[in-house]
């Protein structure tokens, strides 16, 4: 079929999805749109125009994965078009990253554009008045309708939006193929089977699951999956911060035993927390591991790399029974932010406008336009994109509803005794009362 395909996403509540023909191909870079307007603005003037540099922190490090490649195009036309600007990119992963800017904040030196968590995880910097509202840069060109309706929301305070989402994903499961057929497994519908078809293929001498636990934020990405079932639904988080649950309740202390289960039954790859993001997901990407659990983010990448072609997808399972299936961990994505402090703030912003406007264009015409927080422009199978994505794409139609990630949800006092505590599970096993425990703690003494 080669007519255009459009494809209605939807997540319930304020988050809703639409992948559908946008118009229009991305604006021109300042200074094209003023040629020929008499404002003798040509590249040879631009040159003798004192040089700019900006410089942008990202979380694309891995030359191999379309996301880099998405940047650094956009960059590349960027500052051919615009000679006197300078783009540097400071590109780290998102644990280094995250580091780091918390050095710079403190001592309000943030970069001029930096990347930030939504919701909980950005507030602190809004507050503390580190990030410019992006108001003014949302209303030129457009942009503001290329965003899906909703998404912009969580990364809004008091009206002023500050930062613009590179995604807007869901948990998923990755699998490939080859390896299962190998193994005789088959994509496992409960928990249970999940346990049962990783010790298959650990039997077999293939590693069944892969993850990148040295960013500690993907152990919590895959056991507030298992929360989110084991509680029955979502808002498990917001029922602890009313005060209505604990961190010891049943469902939370059933979660941390399942995954307990699952490191007991070598699903994951030896010294799994040592490996960081990009380390974790070329296991997967090279064939070295059969399942990944991660965001929907992954599928530009997944398909550049030599497994393309042997890859499915499927839901997180119910967990004891409990839990739906088409409900996911919802993951607005990494958001593109401003410093307040910038000293060259119109020319930041003027950079950000004209990356945000391309940035749904080019991911499309780069394979990696699955789970963008803009409307994509485009026929997905016209365009080649592989089954792989066709059949994630499909997963959006399915969502009935689901919960933010724990660093989105709770204050990062808290949240950093979390990822401290999963992470130590894939170490040493631990009684999960204990655990409880060890989080209602750390709650108690963050939100006093």
């Amino acid at each position: 079929m080669r007519r255009m395909r459009k494809v209605h996403l939807a997540l319930t509540g304020t988050l809703v999805l639409s992948l559908a023909a946008c118009g229009g191909g991305g604006s021109p870079a300042p200074g094209q749109a003023n040629q020929g307007e008499g404002s003798g603005d040509t590249a040879k003037d631009k040159e003798k125009q004192s040089a700019v540099t900006i410089t942008f922190q990202n979380i694309y490090p891995d030359p191999t994965t379309p996301k880099y490649k998405v940047v650094h195009k956009i960059v590349a036309d960027y500052t051919a078009a615009n000679p006197n600007i300078k783009i540097e990119l400071d590109s780290l992963n998102t644990d280094q990253q995250k580091l780091k800017l918390k050095t710079q904040a403190a001592s309000k030196e943030v970069p001029d554009i930096t990347m930030v968590n939504p919701s909980a995880q950005m507030k602190p910097f809004v507050d503390a008045g580190l990030l410019a509202p992006l108001n003014d840069v949302l209303d030129k060109n457009g942009l503001k309708d290329t965003f899906q309706k909703g998404i912009l929301d969580y990364y809004t305070f008091n009206n002023n939006v500050y930062a613009f989402p590179d995604g807007n994903n869901l948990g998923v499961v990755y699998y490939n193929k080859e390896l299962f057929a190998q193994a005789g497994v088959e994509v496992p519908r409960t928990f249970e089977e999940l346990v049962d078809v990783s010790k298959k293929l650990k039997a077999k001498g293939i590693t069944p699951i892969s993850i990148p636990e040295k960013d500690t934020w993907t152990g919590s990405f895959l056991f507030m999956n298992m929360v989110l079932r084991t509680n029955g639904g979502p808002n498990f988080l917001k029922d602890v911060m009313d005060k209505k649950k604990t961190f010891n309740d049943p469902a939370f202390e059933l979660a941390v035993s399942k995954l307990q289960d699952l490191i007991q039954a070598g699903a994951f790859q030896e010294g799994a927390t040592s490996f960081d993001y990009n380390a974790g997901e070329n296991l997967f990407r090279s064939g070295k591991t059969a399942m990944y659990y991660m965001g929907t983010w992954a599928t530009g990448s997944i398909d550049d790399s030599s497994i393309k072609g042997k890859v499915g997808v499927f839901k997180f399972p119910t967990v004891d029974g409990k839990g739906n299936p088409d409900q996911y961990m919802l993951a607005p994505g990494s958001g593109f932010a401003v410093s307040a402090n910038s000293k060259h703030l119109k020319e930041t912003k003027d950079f950000l406008n004209y990356f945000m406007v391309n940035f749904p264009k080019v991911s499309f015409e780069l394979n990696n336009a699955v789970g963008l927080a803009q409307k994509v422009d485009g026929d997905f199978k016209a365009a080649g994109y592989s089954q792989l994505s066709i059949d994630v794409l499909e997963l959006f139609k399915t969502v009935q509803g689901g919960d933010l990630a724990f660093d989105n949800t709770m204050n990062p006092g808290a949240t950093q005794a979390h990822l401290t505590s999963i992470q130590n599970l894939f170490v040493q096993k631990k009684d999960p009362k204990e655990v409880g425990k060890e989080h209602q703690a750390a709650f108690e003494a963050n939100n006093k």
